[in-house]
């Protein structure tokens, strides 16, 4: 059975995130992989539809596929907050981190190894710990003060 939409619905567009670090999308739960709702605004073909989309996602071809959207049912007690989100022409959106708030250098196997603490967002506190050198070839700005707060951990 496939999916199919009349004009007037309202549904969620798909989108996808991108970050330079895989371990920490694969730890997003939290990060939006649907936004909207937005109106259905004509039926192209019996799998394409156009969207009404708000003026900041203007970037974006308004037609999209009926497998990037899902249905919203409405609900007049559904009140939903606009997030200002930047989403690509790949419908994707950037995630990048917040800060980098410690550092460490492990011993593995005789050799060191530097990691540093990153929080990737300040709202639901998520944080991860990553390589150092990986860090700063992706995100060389987090990088322009020295670390205070250097400890060694010995792995086993």
């Amino acid at each position: 059975m496939s999916l199919e939409f009349e004009v007037g619905d309202h549904v969620f567009l798909r989108v996808t995130t991108t970050v330079g670090i895989e371990k920490a999308l694969k730890l997003r739960k939290l990060t939006p992989r649907f936004i909207g709702p937005y109106q259905i605004t004509r039926k192209i073909r019996h799998a394409t539809y156009e969207i009404a989309l708000p003026p900041h996602l203007a970037n974006l071809h308004n037609v999209f596929h009926v497998s990037q959207l899902r249905k919203y049912v409405t609900d007049p007690t559904h009140i939903l907050e606009e997030d200002d989100v930047q989403v690509r022409e790949d419908l994707t959106i950037g995630v990048g981190p917040v800060r980098i708030l410690d550092s460490q250098v492990m011993q593995l196997r005789g050799k060191e190894i530097r990691i540093v603490k990153v929080l990737w967002d300040e709202t639901t506190q998520e944080m991860t710990w990553e390589m150092e050198d990986l860090m700063r070839k992706s995100y060389p700005h987090l990088f322009t003060g020295k670390f205070s707060f250097l400890r060694t951990k010995n792995l086993r």
